[in-house]
């Protein structure tokens, strides 16, 4: 695997981070630096870590994840964005009656990160997988895959919270919308529904 193709490869497992992190963009009031870093950090870890555990687990587990990494993705999606979506509902009713504001650390709250991290990354340990297959320098790929998915995750944060400052609930629940629709389409494709 060349260096273009390596690029293209952690280009299209970041999508599913930035898409998430334009998320978190949207639910933050008044971002700071530690906004994208933190979001950029936890994504691209996790981008980097799945690929080599996947590795590792090579030829011994290949079946058994496969068949299960598109509903696993799928159900952790679809909660995170049906409490993003509940939320929004929750936060407007609250801005009606008392224009109360959320509370930014909230949206980046270890547990909450950790789960949107591993449902981001699930795609990434299945490439792991394929890795352990080809000619991969493994240390080399998934390094170059988490600083790609860092940098496109922080730039989500920014995006989202740019676009997103003037839609307060109705971003948090444009947001949940597509956490859920981002795990259909996973789900959807891994069954050959979608192509």
């Amino acid at each position: 695997m060349n260096l273009v193709e390596l690029l293209i490869l952690a280009v299209g497992l970041a999508m599913d981070a930035f898409a998430v992190a334009v998320c978190k963009g949207l639910s933050v009031k008044k971002i700071s630096a530690k906004h994208p870093v933190i979001v950029g950090l936890y994504f691209g870890f996790f981008q980097a870590a799945m690929p080599m555990i996947g590795y590792f687990l090579g030829k011994q587990f290949s079946d058994k994840i496969n068949a299960i990494d598109h509903w696993v993705a799928f159900i952790l999606l679809g909660i995170i964005g049906a409490n993003m979506i509940k939320g929004s509902i929750k936060e407007k009713e609250e801005e009606d009656e008392c224009s109360s504001c959320k509370d930014v650390d909230n949206s980046l709250k270890v547990k909450e990160m950790l789960v949107l991290s591993v449902a981001t990354s699930i795609d990434a340990l299945a490439v792991g997988i394929t890795f352990a297959f080809l000619k991969v320098n493994i240390l080399m790929a998934t390094s170059f895959i988490g600083a790609v998915t860092f940098l496109i995750s922080a730039a989500g944060v920014i995006i989202g919270n740019i676009f997103g400052g003037k839609l307060k609930s109705k971003a948090e629940m444009a947001g949940g919308i597509i956490l859920v629709c981002l795990g259909t389409k996973i789900l959807l494709q891994h069954l050959g529904i979608l192509g």
